[in-house]
């Protein structure tokens, strides 16, 4: 196998690179030597030592029975929390140390200052989103951040007084703009505007966004979708979206929380309004950790905060105390109180990781491993009209590889419920929503190709339980 050697990045779709691997392999496309292959091949296998890759025995609900105790698990859920990046806890004691040892006078020494600890690390974050580090404040969680962001670009008039949005939008993004309406007084029912998918389809198509933006565009104020959909896995044309809510005079947003650390984005560049997201996901910073927020430069001077703390006042006169509000432009201005360092430790830790490639080579391993993943899915587990007895798997996520990211949402012609008791007494963590979708997120910086084999198999060991 050392002999054989591929440039994998220049032969197509992965369909096509699979079957070339196994055409030179002389072995099935199923067979595990393709993703030995991949893995051997792969230009970023160095990033997964960065991580703690939790161990079977010790995920609760495992069954010691039906695993190898020391193996590490399936870990296929950092679409819901990322993994632990191994420099967190140095970090971490750097600065409980630095406490323990300077006190107050930490604020304003050491190679991370807690009062300007986010600054010290937002550049990191520019590079991932594709903005100027101006454009962007970490602080807050992300509901905080859309509400503070809603306050200010969401003034309804007479003529323009919607908000348009995805039918089933994660919860936190409904309710707070239900808030938001409710706080000006406004009839909910009459001012959400919400796209459902077609009768029979799982996903909203493009150009069904775009027709009810042009119809509707005129009354719009706000438009708000996400980046990438929680539970269905698509990945929205995040530029037509924009360039055609722009056109009509609407403001627009994301929601990036499934797409930061996922796919490849250029905020400055596609002239998006403003943008939230969370960082505990594909950015890997811990449960609750520190969030994200972005507004353009073109609204600099003229899209001011509602809401105004301390931190929002100019660094150089901050500390002088007189109460005269010199405020930062753009989103730093909307910075309520001094970052909470702790919290920066853990994005620190994780961000470096990313600073160690690019979104676009994760991008590129991205589409192979969940194209892989996808592959497999199909090969086993597909529809048998001759065997109507045989349980098989639908994928609702676009198979078109540029409208989703690394998610594939899968449902079951059996009872998920079970079936997901299964995968997890065999050491898998994946990620089951209601009604009945299993959300499988192979992670490009700490997942493998043999990762994704071995879920297949015990899919397939925890599906005939069901025969």
């Amino acid at each position: 196998m050392n002999n054989l050697k591929m440039d994998l990045s220049s032969h197509g779709s992965p369909v096509t690179i699979i079957e070339n691997i196994a055409s030179q392999l002389e072995c099935s496309t199923l067979d595990r030597k393709v993703a030995l292959y991949l893995d051997e091949e792969d230009e970023l296998k160095y990033l997964q030592e960065r991580f703690h890759i939790p161990k079977v025995k010790d995920l609760p609900p495992t069954n010691p029975a039906l695993v190898k105790e020391n193996d590490n698990c399936i870990y296929f859920a950092g679409n819901s929390l990322g993994l632990q990046p191994k420099k967190i806890k140095m970090y971490l004691d750097e600065e409980l140390d630095k406490w323990a040892k300077m006190g107050v006078h930490g604020h304003f020494n050491g190679k991370r200052p807690w009062a300007l600890g986010d600054e010290c690390i937002v550049e990191l974050m520019a590079n991932i989103v594709g903005a100027h580090k101006d454009e962007i404040a970490l602080m807050n969680g992300l509901t905080v951040n859309l509400h503070l962001l809603m306050l200010s670009f969401f003034k309804p008039t007479s003529d323009r007084y919607k908000i348009f949005l995805e039918a089933k939008a994660f919860p936190s993004d409904h309710y707070a703009i239900e808030s938001q309406l409710q706080c000006h007084g406004l009839d909910t029912e009459k001012c959400m505007l919400m796209i459902e998918p077609r009768k029979g389809e799982e996903t909203l198509r493009t150009e069904d966004i775009l027709a009810v933006i042009e119809k509707e565009g005129d009354s719009i104020a706000v438009i708000l979708f996400s980046g990438v959909q929680y539970y269905t896995g698509q990945l929205f044309d995040i530029t037509k979206i924009t360039k055609a809510g722009q056109a009509k005079g609407c403001f627009v947003g994301f929601d990036l929380a499934h797409a930061v650390g996922n796919v490849e984005l250029h905020l400055h560049d596609w002239g998006i309004d403003f943008a939230c997201w969370c960082s505990y996901k594909y950015l890997n910073s811990g449960a609750g950790g520190l969030a994200g927020a972005y507004i353009h430069r073109k609204h600099f001077q003229t899209v001011k905060p509602a809401l105004i703390g301390w931190w929002g006042h100019e660094f150089q006169s901050r500390f002088l105390m007189e109460n005269k509000l010199q405020l930062s432009p753009g989103i730093n201005g909307f910075r309520l109180s001094n970052p909470p360092i702790l919290l920066v430790c853990s994005l620190h830790a994780s961000l470096e990781i990313f600073n160690q490639t690019t979104m676009k080579l994760l991008r590129k391993k991205s589409v192979l491993l969940t194209g892989y993943l996808e592959y497999l899915i199909k090969q086993h587990f597909s529809e048998d009209k001759n065997d109507p007895g045989k349980p098989f798997v639908k994928i609702i996520t676009p198979s078109n590889i540029g409208e989703r990211g690394c998610q594939l949402t899968l449902t079951f012609s059996i009872p998920i419920k079970p079936l997901f008791k299964e995968l997890e007494k065999r050491g898998v963590a994946c990620d089951m929503r209601e009604p009945n979708a299993l959300r499988v997120a192979p992670v490009p910086l700490y997942n493998s190709f043999c990762d994704v084999h071995t879920f297949i198999e015990i899919l397939g060991s925890a599906m005939q339980l069901h025969l």
